[in-house]
Parts: C-alpha cells; sequence; structure tokens
C-alpha cells in the first residue's frame, strides 16, 4: 500500500525527448504541460519540504475543469510521487497549468505518465492491522456507516501529498473492522471550499427525498479567502451504498458567523421522530433538529463551564449506551480538544448525561472525563447504523504537535484500531465509559503462543516473543499482585529500543513512557510519560496491541485505555517483567501473531 515502483510508465523527458508532452515556461513562474494522447495519470514528483505549487487541468478551449490542486512538486530531489487524474481525458489532447514552480525544478525531468498508480508499501513503519491511506495525508476518520454487512470508513485525505492540503473525503470499506480496502476519494473539494470532517447516515425512511436506505453525508465546506476563513456545512447523497456522491444543489445547509464551526455529526432521534445535528462552534456544541435533513432549526448549545477548554471544540458525537448490570442508559457526548490534551496536543473528552432530542444535561459538571489516556487519540467518532445495536468508535492515531514530522513520506496517518463502548459505574458510582476491542480484532489471529504461569520476584524476560516476528502482535494477560509496590513491564528490541510500562500501585496508575522507544528526535514533544487511572491494581488484565509504529493498552476490559506512536529500527521482540518489593504473578499470557 503506498507508492511503489510505477509500472506501465512513460520516461520522463523533456519538451525535446518525449513527444508523448512539452513543456513551455512561462514568466513569473507560470509553466504549460501539453499532452497528446493522455494516459490515466501524470505522475508528479513530491518533495515535501518544498513550497507548494498549484496544478490545474485545462479543457481544449483554455478553461479550467474543477481538476486543481496544491502540490509540493519537487526542486532539488523527489521523495515520492502522486497521481495526478487524466483518467476522463484519456487518450485526448489535454494541458496541464503549473503555477508557482521555477523552470530549473526537477520536476520537469522527472514527471511521468502512466496508465496505472502502482500502491506497494514502501514503508518499514506502516501497520499492518490498522487502517492507514494507501498514500497521502490522512486525519480525521468521518462519515462512518455500516450497510449490507459492509463498514464503510471516509477520512480527512489529501491525495496529492503526505502534508495537509486539499483535504477530500478519501474512501475504504471492510467486512471485519480489521481489513480494509481503498475505494478512492469520492467527495473532493469545490466552489465552497475543501471538505471538512462530518458524518453519513442511513436514510432509511427517505425523508430527505433522495430514495429510502439512500446515504446522506454532512460535511464542512471551508474556504481560506482574504477576508476570513468561511466554514458552512454542506450535504452529499449516494445511492449506489457510499460509492459515488451527488453534491446537494441548494449548499450550503447550515452557515454562522463563527469563525469555527465545523464537523456535523447528524443521527436520528427515534423519539422525536426527527434528525439531530451537533457541531463544533467554537468552545460549544451546538445542538439541531431537522424532518428532513435540508432545513435545520437550533435548538442549544452546550458546554460552557464544562470540560477541559484548553482548545478549540471539535468532532462531536452523541449516542445512547447502556450501563452495564442495569436496564438505565444514558447519552455521552464525545468532545475531541485541541490543544489541552492530558499531556500535551490534542486528545477525546467526554460527558455523560441525558438528551431528549433537543438539549444534552451532563450529570458530572465538574469532572473530566477522557476516552483514551495516550498522546495518539483524536476526532474519535462512531459508526451510524452499527449491527446489534452496538456503539462502535474509531479514533485518529496521531497528535497535531507532530503530525505532520511523522518519520514516514509514503503516508501520514493511522486509526485506532474499532473499539465498542459502553457505560459502567466505578467504586464511587461515577459513570465512566469502557472502550474494549471490538471482538472483530481477533479475526487478525495468525497463531498463538501461550507462556505457561510464572512468579516475579525480581524479573522475569521472555527473550523471545515470535519466532518470525514482524511487529505486529497482541500480547494478553492476567497478573495477580501479591505486595508488589510496582509492576514493571519493558518491551524492548536487540537495539537497545524499549518502552517502559508500569503499574504504580500506591496510586493506582498504569504509566507508558516511550522516550527509548526509537526515532524520536522529530519532535521535542514526541517523547513523553501518559498516565492512567486504575480501578483494581490486585487482579490485573492488560491486553496491547504493537503494531509496528502503534502501542495500544487496553485495561481491564477497556475501563482505561492508552494509545502511543512508536518507531523502532526493529520490531520489539522480548518482555521483561520486574517488581519493587513484593511480587506477583503472571497468572496467564497469550501472545498472537496479527494478519
Amino acid at each position: 500500500m503506498g507508492v511503489a515502483s510505477m509500472m506501465n510508465i512513460a520516461q520522463a523527458a523533456t519538451a525535446n525527448e518525449n513527444p508523448a508532452y512539452s513543456v513551455r515556461h512561462l514568466a513569473s513562474e507560470q509553466n504549460l504541460i501539453s499532452v497528446k494522447n493522455a494516459a490515466n495519470y501524470m505522475l508528479l514528483p513530491v518533495q515535501d519540504n518544498a513550497p507548494e505549487a498549484r496544478v490545474i487541468l485545462i479543457t481544449g478551449d483554455n478553461m479550467p475543469v474543477g481538476v486543481a490542486a496544491n502540490v509540493r512538486l519537487a526542486r532539488e530531489h523527489v521523495d515520492y510521487y502522486v497521481p495526478f487524474d487524466l483518467s476522463a481525458y484519456h487518450g485526448d489532447n489535454i494541458t496541464v497549468q503549473v503555477q508557482g514552480l521555477p523552470e530549473n525544478a526537477c520536476t520537469w525531468d522527472k514527471l511521468k505518465l502512466s496508465e496505472t498508480f502502482d500502491t506497494a508499501n514502501r514503508e518499514k513503519f506502516r501497520p499492518i492491522y490498522h487502517h492507514t491511506p494507501v498514500y497521502g495525508w490522512m486525519n480525521d476518520p468521518n462519515g462512518m456507516f455500516y450497510k449490507d454487512g459492509t463498514y464503510h470508513l471516509y477520512f480527512q485525505f489529501n491525495p496529492y501529498g503526505s502534508t495537509w492540503g486539499n483535504l477530500s473525503w478519501g474512501h475504504s470499506t471492510s467486512t471485519d473492522l480489521v481489513h480494509w480496502e481503498y475505494e478512492g476519494a469520492p467527495v473532493m473539494p469545490d466552489g465552497y471550499g475543501m471538505i471538512f470532517s462530518g458524518s453519513s447516515v442511513v436514510d432509511h425512511y427517505n425523508t430527505a427525498g433522495f430514495g429510502e436506505g439512500a446515504i446522506v453525508s454532512f460535511y464542512t465546506s471551508a474556504k481560506p479567502s482574504a477576508w476570513g476563513d468561511s466554514q458552512s456545512q454542506s450535504m452529499a447523497y449516494s445511492t449506489d451504498g457510499g460509492k459515488t456522491f451527488t453534491k446537494y444543489e441548494g449548499n450550503p445547509v447550515l452557515t454562522s458567523g463563527e469563525r469555527d464551526f465545523r464537523d456535523p455529526k447528524v443521527f436520528w432521534y427515534a423519539p422525536g421522530k426527527h434528525w439531530v445535528m451537533v457541531l463544533a462552534a467554537g468552545q460549544e456544541m451546538d445542538i439541531y433538529s431537522s424532518r428532513n435533513l435540508k432545513e435545520w432549526k437550533k435548538e442549544s448549545s452546550f458546554g460552557a463551564k464544562q470540560g477541559a477548554h484548553g482548545g478549540v471544540w471539535e468532532c462531536p458525537d452523541l449516542f445512547e449506551l447502556p450501563v452495564e448490570g442495569t436496564d438505565e442508559t444514558r447519552w455521552v457526548l464525545i468532545c475531541n480538544i485541541n490543544p489541552g490534551g492530558p499531556f500535551g496536543g490534542n486528545a477525546a473528552q467526554y460527558f455523560v448525561g441525558r438528551f431528549d432530542g433537543k438539549k444534552f444535561v451532563n450529570e458530572s459538571p465538574t469532572e473530566t472525563k477522557w476516552m483514551d489516556w495516550g498522546k495518539d487519540h483524536y476526532a474519535t467518532v462512531t459508526f451510524n447504523n452499527a449491527p446489534d445495536g452496538r456503539v462502535i468508535a474509531l479514533g485518529w492515531m496521531s497528535n497535531w504537535q507532530y503530525q505532520t514530522v511523522l518519520p514516514t513520506l509514503q503516508y501520514r496517518g493511522s486509526n485506532t484500531i474499532a473499539r465498542d463502548l459502553s457505560l459502567y459505574r466505578d467504586e464511587n458510582g461515577e459513570l465512566l465509559m469502557r472502550c474494549a476491542p471490538s471482538p472483530e480484532i481477533e479475526s487478525a489471529r495468525m497463531e498463538t503462543r501461550e507462556i505457561p504461569s510464572f512468579k516475579v520476584k525480581d524479573s522475569y524476560e521472555i527473550a523471545s516473543l515470535l519466532d518470525d516476528n514482524d511487529g505486529a502482535y497482541e500480547i494478553e494477560m492476567q497478573l495477580k499482585n501479591s505486595g508488589a509496590s510496582r509492576i514493571i513491564i519493558t518491551l524492548a528490541n536487540d537495539k537497545g529500543e524499549k518502552v517502559h510500562m508500569h503499574y504504580d500501585i500506591a496510586r493506582k496508575q498504569f504509566v507508558m513512557e516511550r522516550s527509548e522507544s526509537g526515532l524520536t528526535d522529530f519532535s521535542a514533544d514526541f517523547p513523553a510519560m501518559t498516565v492512567a487511572p486504575v480501578d483494581d491494581t490486585d487482579n490485573i488484565t492488560l491486553r496491547l496491541f504493537i503494531d509496528r509504529s502503534s502501542i495500544e493498552a487496553f485495561g481491564n476490559g477497556g475501563k482505561f485505555v492508552m494509545s502511543n506512536l512508536v518507531f523502532p529500527s526493529k520490531p520489539y521482540n522480548s518482555i521483561k517483567f520486574e517488581t519493587w518489593r513484593g511480587n506477583f504473578q503472571v497468572k496467564s499470557m497469550k501472545v498472537y501473531k496479527l494478519k
């Protein structure tokens, strides 16, 4: 997955060497590429740290046709290629205008024409069982829904490079929430701006008039200008199950004078027989209602003096969850915040309360509750129309503090594994959210190694977790504490790179520290220690999901979760257990190789 060796590629050439295209350099870094008998793609060479150039497709009557992109075209060297799609004009004579690129840039010698774009993986850090874009930039998950046995994931996507820009909706599908197939980019920027985050619903009752069972998606149209940024809410619909979309002719459907006004989450409120939209507006969430998905009425706002306010509120979600062991339910409002997370940068907070279709009331207004205690968990939202009444969440596994400088080129950005959500009461009667690994993750298990029970007095090391270790595995363990004041777990490789984890018994905390984890010097904010509260330090269950460049820790069935990126030069293949005072027993331990 990603850009690899290009197949069926015409030899790159200058105007004098290749009759397939010629280049004319005009004044002020304006350039024209004339192509005869166009192939499916023009492969554009990208230099990740170069300034952006503007690439525009021109028709025979010298008019732009709406295919345009800002691309960091190579000036001194080529990091990778991205495809500029010419398939709609295959065999035609077309012109591509390039603005803002000097005549001496190496792009002119490196351009390639091709019938195909090979996306084989070139990145050693690319996860195996987590979703990533086949190439290019990815941030927030968008528009997720389930229908006819398939999960649909859309995501913030730059098809023209691994840096932020040209934001569109990429699309991937899965039947098991683990293995994903890239389906293209069905929602592209238009005259209203880039396509920011949003959501999708299955309109079972044809309330919008697009057809029974149509997929109706909402997104923020974001357009910067000299007069200020504009953010409004737009709508598109699909009658082929989410493969292609038609933008609603009445866009935008909702506007505001707010500078930060984005990320619409829409769902059906059955008791009131109406739709609800939750929108991030500055540091509040606005709630709207509608009967037909086209006209919206503001009902209320939530957020003043509630939770954390260290940064802008984004990517809301609102859903009903069962309370474990009871017949009760409560509503949960997810509020992603950036910055303002407990360990710097972004994070996802949530509120538990009641919702009457118009107004959300938080039952614990003095509490701040975090959904994940790692550095790398954000923009988390849930699937619409999930099967069997489940509430399934997926997050973006990164942090805005360093996302733009992560040590990958072919792609940037990954998602967490899917998580099933429920509510439970802690020992003080407080309602908290459990985020358990979705059971579908077990479909990724290839082989199992079971470790016999053992007791740890000082230390105990397993030198080789897997014989054939490609860095993608799960460790499942149960521990019984017998007076230890600290239980230490260290994952390491033979290069001396390691991730330290420990349970601090007195403080009832789980800690992960990654300053020695591998590559860390690309950002001063990356080395970090993250801390999660733990309810039971006598009987411990812990599941660690390791996937080349990430570790997700789920404690006591998802009562705490911690997601952190790591970039080791080789996979971690040993695990060491240590104790301070006292001892503990590893009652059971299994290692699963995942695919």
